[in-house]
């Protein structure tokens, strides 16, 4: 397993919100040790010249293999955090995405490969069992929140939240 840590510089990110029976897609995200540390909606990084819609549906291309549209405005957020005493600091583009319903048949879980090669595993998951102490965490910290309307006044405060 390789290790990975931030980038040093602020990273341009857009993450995508595809629900399903109510529930939202997101890929688990491990430590070093493999343990499951959470989850976090599919996306990834915004290139030069590029915006965050056309960014947002390459990833899902490239990820899953699927032509995802994405639908209304973003909701953006500062992200800065801790990884394994790493800082990391990111701008995220959240929008919601839809793509074809039978693109998974009815597959509770999806596999596919990062960029660099990295295997994930995508699953669909239920707000309600995100952020509990016997649960996984959803990332960035503050998501869920912000998805169920509750206002979050220092989304920022999340640095001292272990990724």
């Amino acid at each position: 397993m390789t290790s990975w840590r931030p980038q040093q510089h602020v990273k341009v990110k857009a993450i995508g919100l595809h629900w399903r029976e109510g529930k939202l897609l997101a890929a688990e995200v491990f430590d070093d040790h493999g343990q499951l540390k959470g989850v976090r909606p599919l996306g990834g990084g915004v290139e030069f010249g590029e915006s965050w819609q056309t960014a947002l549906a390459r990833e899902f291309k490239e990820e899953l293999g699927v032509d995802a549209e994405v639908t209304g405005p973003p909701l953006v957020m500062e992200n800065i955090y801790t990884h394994h005493g790493a800082t990391g600091h990111e701008v995220l583009f959240i929008g919601h995405v839809q793509f074809d319903a039978q693109a998974f048949g009815g597959l509770d879980v999806i596999e596919f490969f990062e960029d660099s090669g990295a295997p994930c595993t995508a699953r669909w998951f239920d707000l309600a069992e995100l952020d509990l102490e016997d649960g996984p965490a959803l990332f960035p910290v503050g998501l869920k929140e912000v998805l169920l309307g509750t206002q979050v006044s220092d989304v920022v405060a999340n640095r001292d939240r272990q990724l």
